[in-house]
């Protein structure tokens, strides 16, 4: 039988501490060459819409320690506005119902049969915050407490719930640009995390004194600045534009995700594309040299030093997401769905054939 979860399925069975012990465990067989991971691919066309772009977007790995090998599809209408004084990558929610179209599909490496298939919304949002969890877990001062976030949206939600797992937080403060999005996320997330969030109207409020600097956007442009950098600080951002060139510069230790600079894209011919743009999206770090610096799994198995002191200035650059994330991620949830009975069971016949394909 192939299982059938949904994402409120999925927000019941993962916990922000299993996705990071899931990832932590997974990333020691990927360091070593066990795991694999293919880099994200974009495929980008017009769309009926003037000012979007038809975006399908798949990225697989494979696990074997965990026996799963998964597939992480988004069928995605993009458009790119300008919010105040940035550029941001924004999915419009345009399938029946104002809905949008992520998928993520599971398969036993023992049989190569399907074994779950799932929407990607809560099990995408959980991986990225781990991921960055992990990064404060061994870069972060060990006596971290203070928090402040840029962005108040649904990936940074699961940034505090990262943070508030791997250090004894006590206190948080939140800008976004607009003042009821921030508001609403500070007493959303100091109920849920029993730290207060405290909404602040500029982005430097959010930062100055936080051991904890944490981007969490959509922009395409750069949200985290030079002159906020101060001793001791570490640094994190979800995506690779948020933090400037001379904010990295200052950083004595720099980790990337993965060593991929950017996704493979393959655009309609003379389609613009503002991800590509001079100095915006993939193209933001200017002379950064991402072949050189250590990976997040070079850091967990030990190729790679951690935070060396409490002086250092760290930083963990999220630069690009990997479907080896949703095998590990993915083995953790259809492990408890089926143990606690949750989801829908349809016949494997139905996504096998007779025919040899």
């Amino acid at each position: 039988m192939t299982l059938i979860l949904s994402n409120e399925d999925v927000d019941k069975l993962l916990t922000m501490p299993e996705c990071i012990d899931a990832l932590e465990e997974a990333y020691v067989e990927l360091a070593e060459g066990r795991g694999i991971t293919r880099t994200r691919s974009d495929c980008i066309t017009p769309t009926k819409r003037p000012d979007a772009v038809y975006g399908l977007k798949s990225m697989d790995g494979v696990c074997p320690k965990l026996g799963v090998g998964a597939v992480r599809i988004n069928s995605d209408i993009v458009t790119f506005p300008k919010k105040g004084n940035t550029v941001v990558r924004e999915k419009v929610p345009a399938a029946p119902g104002n809905r949008w179209v992520g998928l993520v599909l599971l398969f036993s490496v023992d049989n190569g049969e399907p074994l779950a298939i799932m929407p990607d919304g809560v099990m995408q949002r959980m991986r990225v915050g781990a991921t960055n969890g992990l990064g404060i877990k061994y870069l972060a001062r060990e006596n971290a407490e203070t928090v402040g976030i840029l962005g108040s949206g649904w990936q940074a939600g699961s940034q505090l719930m990262a943070a508030c797992a791997v250090r004894d937080i006590k206190e948080i403060r939140c800008f976004s640009p607009t003042r009821a999005n921030r508001e609403a996320f500070a007493g959303e997330m100091t109920e849920m995390l029993g730290v207060e969030v405290r909404a602040v109207d500029q982005p430097e409020d959010a930062i100055k004194g936080a051991d904890i600097a944490m981007c969490s956007s959509s922009s395409l442009d750069h949200i985290f600045f030079a002159p906020w950098v101060k001793t001791g600080m570490h640094m994190t951002s979800i995506k690779r534009p948020e933090i400037e060139m001379d904010a990295l510069r200052k950083a004595d230790r720099v980790v990337i995700h993965n060593h991929d600079e950017k996704p493979i894209h393959v655009m309609t011919r003379d389609l613009a594309n503002a991800e590509n743009a001079k100095d915006q999206g993939w193209n933001s770090v200017g002379d950064l040299d991402f072949a050189k610096l250590p990976t997040l799994p070079d850091l967990i198995v030990g190729r790679a030093q951690g935070r060396q002191s409490d002086r250092e200035i760290t930083c963990f650059l999220n630069n690009i997401g990997l479907g080896y994330q949703f095998a590990a991620v993915g083995a953790a949830v259809i492990k408890k769905a089926k143990d606690g009975g949750l989801g829908h069971e349809l016949p494997t016949d139905w996504f096998t054939e007779d025919v040899h394909p």
